[in-house]
């Protein structure tokens, strides 16, 4: 399950993980999991909600978060 950091109009970034990576024609995105990078939780959603639901039209970009796998490949490799 990819983490995403996502930026939303007039919003701080959010963090959380998708199912999967939305494709082009999508209108929709679904967060798990949805906090902010530090950690905290959202101001705007209540305390028991584990899943959101945003329209891609009020995203203005995604970052893809590499995994543990991806970060001890790149670690390995600026070693050398």
């Amino acid at each position: 399950m990819p983490t995403v950091l996502i930026h939303i109009m007039n919003e701080d970034p959010v963090v959380g993980e998708v199912d999967k990576l939305p494709e082009s024609g999508d209108t929709l995105i679904i967060v798990k999991n949805p906090r902010r990078r530090a950690g905290k939780a959202l101001y705007y959603l209540e305390a028991n909600v584990s899943a959101v639901v945003w329209p891609m039209h009020r995203l203005v970009l995604i970052e893809i978060m590499p995994s543990t796998e991806d970060e001890e490949i790149i670690g390995f490799v600026r070693e050398k």
